[in-house]
């Protein structure tokens, strides 16, 4: 005599469709592969097979579980909502998906087993009533409104790098006048008092530039400002001396 062998079928199927029948299992105190093999006990394959088929989850319906082995052990998987069900191989999933379907329908009382001949609607009608249904999907979250115009701040701070920038380079031109050494015989010429005030050779400044110029070098090279001593500001004023009288 030879053994059937059980098969498992993985049914895919949507989240209110599968918790319906492990709900209808759990009451009836057997399991999903027991209500597919007595629904094909007593309703006609072919019955079975005009079932409308309940189908495939909708996209947005998913279930989460952890994975047990692998090298992903521990992670969460977001997979289709689906049932086993264990029965003797030969059969597709569609159809045990059906076969699960009818079992809905006869808890409900949307479909009856007649033994004597009594009329009966259509069955795959009832069926497309009694199970259960997904949700449909969760509509898409607006778009977040529009962030605020930075035209301006952007703006605001490249005139900023901008005057820094000047900053530096007016800085960089005070270096020669704090590192290098005093003129040796003092100043004696236009183009050194030039140098000493930390313009180019050959420049004309204004006298109201080299004054403003004069005033922030003191403020540098004054021997109380921890960064001068006396000959570099005396040199300062020969340089102002010298231009202002010129």
């Amino acid at each position: 005599m030879a053994i059937e062998v059980k098969h498992s079928y993985t049914v895919p199927c949507a989240s209110a469709f599968r918790d319906a029948t492990l709900d209808l299992a759990y009451r009836r105190r057997v399991n999903a592969g027991d209500l597919a093999r007595s629904v094909m006990l007593v309703v006609p394959p072919a019955v079975v097979e005009a079932t409308e088929d309940p189908g495939e989850p909708p996209p947005g319906d998913r279930e989460i579980v952890i994975l047990k082995s692998g090298p992903s052990a521990g992670r969460p998987w977001r997979r289709k909502p689906r049932l086993q069900v264990r029965m003797v191989r030969g059969y597709t999933v569609p159809f045990v998906r059906k076969a699960l379907a009818v079992a809905l329908a006869l808890d409900s009382g949307a479909l009856r087993v007649l033994v004597d001949g009594e009329a009966c609607p259509p069955l795959p009608a009832i069926l497309a009533d009694s199970i259960p249904q997904a949700p449909p999907p969760a509509p898409e979250p607006p778009p977040p409104p529009p962030g605020p115009d930075l035209s301006a701040t952007v703006t605001r701070l490249e005139a900023e790098i901008e005057r820094l920038r000047q900053e530096r380079d007016r800085l960089r031109g005070f270096l020669p006048l704090l590192t290098g050494d005093t003129l040796p015989e003092g100043v004696g010429s236009r183009e050194e008092a030039l140098y000493v005030l930390g313009f180019p050779p050959g420049s004309d400044p204004d006298l109201g530039v080299v004054r403003s110029r004069f005033r922030q070098l003191a403020t540098v090279l004054h021997p109380d400002s921890g960064l001068g001593d006396n000959a570099r500001m005396s040199q300062l004023n020969q340089a102002m001396a010298f231009l202002r009288g010129r």
